[in-house]
């Protein structure tokens, strides 16, 4: 079992709710169930040192991958080449679900646990939207001490 302290945690609109982190796989894998918020969705971003796949359990999504956008719906798989710049973003209208496989996983067990607001166990809703907003340099630096580099607004690396 995971040692660490909470299994939900809640970021960019999204909650996190991590089935098995990457101490639980012998390090070779951390398994994430995603559900996210409307025009929700990750921020460009790459990490040379985990391996990503997304698969739609429910809703549609828009990827971009290294520049090229491309839609996902329920069914579709989306793996990301490793180190590519990439993003996601929930374009239905309802909350829509993912299921996130990294390997080896400790990239993104370290950045969520870290720069996600920890949630009480069984949390199944998404917060009311309006919440604070994320302090975006915390996040950038948590990224980097994690080995995940943001691409942010301005265009830049972090």
């Amino acid at each position: 079992m995971s040692t660490l302290q909470a299994d939900i945690y809640h970021l960019f609109g999204s909650l996190f709710r991590f089935h098995a982190h990457s101490p639980d796989t012998g390090g070779a894998y951390c398994l994430i169930e995603t559900l996210t918020a409307p025009g929700a969705g990750s921020p460009p971003n790459r990490h040379p040192d985990d391996d990503e796949a997304f698969y739609i359990l429910e809703g549609l999504f828009e990827f971009m991958v290294d520049g090229e956008t491309v839609q996902a719906r329920t069914g579709s798989f989306v793996k990301i080449p490793t180190g590519a710049i990439h993003a996601f973003r929930n374009i239905g209208p309802a909350p829509g679900r993912l299921l996130i496989i990294n390997s080896p996983g400790r990239v993104h067990d370290g950045f969520f646990t870290e720069a996600g607001a920890a949630m009480p166990l069984g949390t199944c809703d998404l917060p009311p939207p309006g919440g604070k907003l994320p302090d975006i340099a915390r996040v950038v630096e948590i990224g980097r001490r994690n080995g995940l580099e943001l691409l942010m607004p301005d265009g830049e690396l972090h």
